[in-house]
């Protein structure tokens, strides 16, 4: 370690992650796991050392509410940084990487779009998957229309949205569409899950298909319809430091933090299924 380096960290305070999980975090990354897979190094969030700066992270839309929540306690427990998030459709956020855009994580919602900044050779070390997510069926509060199933969706006169099939969210209601051999044509197609989402909060459509955890988030917003396709179109999240993160430092210890036991609770208690 240069000697640069050892100016830049400090002792981790205790804070709302706890001392336990953070001394566990800075020993070994998540439990059980292999930090090395995630491109986070074993000491680098060690007891005497100290983090500092801006962690930048592109993540998919749908981990709004809980990379939030995770941002918030970061920056509680390592005083003087802070965390700053750049949410929006995986497809954008990986073009924007591989085009140049200064970012420390990426978090995407399928392994596909991650390979895109993989082949690009813009990640440091192996993705890791950290959460799986399922869809579910949003509709206005209620549900006044009686939707049941995907095939419901298809009633003359009833107003659907979609992601578009670029993004994860769209390419696994494709994928649901087709396993349950139901063709749809929807009013419009959106550039990210909350887009899609937003549509049918401000009643300008009848019913979308979102992440479970979406629908979860939007509260009484919506009501969340669940189907049988959905088990076949399961998106796997990686996350993995970028390579030339600005921060890469703090941004392991972040990663370090969202595969950690307190990470994945904060996320399943937002919908997110375990990997």
């Amino acid at each position: 370690m240069t000697r640069s380096a050892r100016r830049t960290r400090r002792t981790l305070p205790v804070a709302a992650v706890g001392a336990a999980a953070l001394l566990t975090l800075s020993a070994c990354g998540s439990s059980g796991t292999d930090t090395g897979s995630s491109g986070a190094s074993p000491h680098s969030a060690s007891g005497d050392e100290k983090l500092s700066g801006t962690v930048t992270v592109f993540a998919a839309a749908s981990l709004k509410e809980s990379f939030t929540t995770l941002g918030e306690r970061f920056e509680k427990a390592h005083p003087g940084t802070h965390v700053t998030f750049n949410f929006g459709g995986s497809d954008t956020l990986a073009a924007g990487i591989t085009g140049g855009a200064p970012a420390d994580v990426f978090a995407a919602a399928s392994p596909t779009t991650m390979k895109t900044v993989t082949d690009a050779g813009d990640t440091s070390g192996s993705p890791a998957t950290f959460v799986r997510n399922e869809l579910e069926i949003a509709t206005l509060p209620g549900n006044p229309h009686k939707v049941t199933s995907l095939k419901d969706l298809t009633r003359s006169g009833l107003k659907v949205v979609l992601c578009d099939t670029s993004v994860p969210c769209g390419a696994a209601a494709q994928k649901a569409l087709e396993a349950g051999d139901v063709k749809l044509t929807p009013a419009s197609y959106e550039q990210d899950v909350k887009s899609a989402l937003t549509k049918v909060e401000l009643k300008e459509a009848d019913a979308a298909v979102v992440y479970k955890t979406d629908v979860k988030a939007a509260g009484d917003k919506v009501r969340g319809v669940r189907f049988p396709e959905a088990a076949d179109a399961v998106n796997d999240y990686p996350i993995a430091l970028l390579k030339n993160a600005p921060n890469a430092t703090a941004a392991r210890a972040f990663i370090e933090l969202v595969r950690s036991a307190d990470g994945q609770k904060v996320l399943t208690g937002a919908g997110f299924r375990t990997p």
